[in-house]
């Protein structure tokens, strides 16, 4: 008997998805919201907020210590690959209340829409329309009341773990050649950054049609963007695993920003495996990781 066309596969790119003929996408692994207002064990508030039709996030706030208190804001860009991880699971839910907590930080993770139902570079430019839209509170007057009340627009922190700290350094460098009115990113934050190679990415052709899927790419691979001396930040905070098959790309992308750009490289690496303080931010390894986190942040 003859497979019907729903049934048959014509891409497959483990651990994350498969495509069967008929376009329908099964993805292996789904990640539940988790909906929460409070996080019990830190006390941190969460807030889910709309920023466009298609564009969502949620916020994690801590304890405050009284209502003129004025805090860094981490914008953070989930992992997956492009194609999976949401801010409203429970690892980002763990892993954020606790860098909100540790670090008295306010933490806002952008929910870009993920391919290949979304091809990039979509989910670049809704990272980018999200902090346009975290910009618009710079005078107090945007739309989401926490961003409004307690957030200290000197201090603008872009952060993300793998695809994630591809597309931060992407919104940096944006940010850089366009400008944001009223609004300073202090520094950047790149855990196992999942940069290009000289080989093409299978998955990364697939869910990139317009890319060669090489270094060659400037979104994907930093030392190929003719605007990376634009990019707007001071500092930058760089974090490899040794155990990560990506290890090598954190260090060339140092290298990178050591040779062109004039801000400040701190480069750490740690024991571990890809993107464990989120898979794992309760291990002792994440939570040292997380220290390093907060002290680059709250650096004078």
């Amino acid at each position: 008997m003859e497979s019907t066309a729903s049934e048959i596969v014509t891409h497959e790119f483990p651990p994350y998805f498969r495509v069967y003929k008929g376009g329908r996408i099964e993805r292996f692994k789904k990640f539940t919201p988790v909906p929460v207002t409070i996080e019990p064990k830190t006390g941190v508030e969460i807030k889910d907020v709309s920023i466009s039709p298609k564009i969502k996030a949620r916020i994690f706030k801590p304890k405050m210590d009284g209502p003129d208190q004025k805090l860094p804001l981490v914008v953070h860009y989930h992992g997956g690959a492009f194609c999976v991880g949401s801010p409203f699971d429970a690892t980002t839910l763990v892993f954020l209340s606790s860098l909100a907590s540790e670090a008295k930080v306010i933490a806002l993770s952008v929910d870009y829409r993920l391919a290949p139902e979304n091809k990039l570079p979509i989910a670049f430019d809704d990272s980018w329309s999200a902090l346009q839209w975290i910009s618009t509170h710079s005078k107090g007057d945007g739309p989401n009341p926490w961003l409004n009340d307690y957030v200290d627009f000197n201090r603008i922190f872009l952060m993300g773990e793998s695809a994630g700290a591809t597309i931060a350094h992407q919104v940096a460098v944006r940010a850089g050649s366009i400008g944001l009115d009223g609004f300073r990113i202090h520094g950047l934050i790149l855990a196992h950054p999942y940069f290009a190679d000289h080989e093409p990415d299978k998955l990364i052709l697939f869910l990139y049609p317009e890319s060669c899927g090489t270094e060659a790419d400037p979104r994907l691979n930093p030392k190929s963007d003719p605007d990376l001396v634009k990019m707007v930040c001071s500092k930058v905070f760089v974090c490899v695993a040794d155990k990560d098959w990506f290890k090598s790309r954190g260090v060339t992308y140092c290298g990178t920003l050591k040779c062109i750009w004039k801000g400040d490289v701190e480069f750490v690496e740690t024991e571990g495996t890809h993107c464990f303080h989120v898979f794992n931010p309760t291990s002792e390894e994440a939570g040292l990781l997380r220290q390093r986190l907060g002290s680059f942040i709250n650096q004078a």
